[in-house]
C-alpha cells in the first residue's frame, strides 16, 4: 500500500480544495490535512505547516506534473475568449489580446497638477491601461 506524501502546502482552504478539485479531474486521489485545524485558529498555521495537500507516493510526479500544467495554461487561459462587446477602447491587451482594459485615471503632473511651461500643458507620460484579465499594465 502506498503512503500519503504532502504535495503542496496552502495558506487557505480554497487554494487547497481547488488543487484538489484538479487533482480529482484527472484521476488523482488527493487529501487535504489540517484544514479543520486551521480554520478554527489560524495561528496553529505556523505551527503545523499550513494546510497541505496530500497524495499517494505513485502518483507524486503525475500530481506535480498536472498542477504546474494548470498553473501555466491558467495564465494564458484569459486569451480573447473574455472579450467585452462595444468596448471603450479601440485596442487590445498586448499580452492577451482581451479588449477588456481600463484607463488609470491618476491625475498627470505632480501632485495632480499639470505643468505650464509658456502657457502650453506638457504631457509627461503616455496614458497607462491596465488588463482586466491578465493583470498587464501598458501604455497606449
Amino acid at each position: 500500500m502506498a503512503n500519503l506524501i504532502r504535495l503542496k502546502f496552502h495558506d487557505n482552504a480554497l487554494e487547497a480544495n481547488r488543487d484538489k478539485q484538479i487533482l480529482a479531474e484527472n484521476g488523482i486521489n488527493s487529501f487535504i490535512a489540517n484544514e479543520q485545524l486551521i480554520q478554527s485558529d489560524w495561528l496553529l498555521s505556523q505551527a503545523v505547516g499550513g494546510i497541505q495537500l496530500q497524495v499517494f507516493e505513485n502518483d507524486l510526479e503525475r500530481a506535480k506534473q498536472i498542477l504546474q500544467d494548470y498553473k501555466y495554461n491558467e495564465e494564458y487561459s484569459l486569451e480573447v475568449e473574455h472579450t467585452i462587446e462595444n468596448p471603450e477602447f479601440n485596442f487590445v491587451c498586448p499580452k492577451c489580446g482581451s479588449n477588456h482594459i481600463y484607463q488609470d485615471e491618476k491625475p498627470g503632473g505632480v501632485f495632480g497638477i499639470s505643468w505650464l511651461i509658456l502657457g502650453f500643458p506638457i504631457k509627461i507620460s503616455k496614458n497607462q491601461y491596465h488588463c482586466y484579465y491578465c493583470g498587464n499594465e501598458f501604455t497606449h
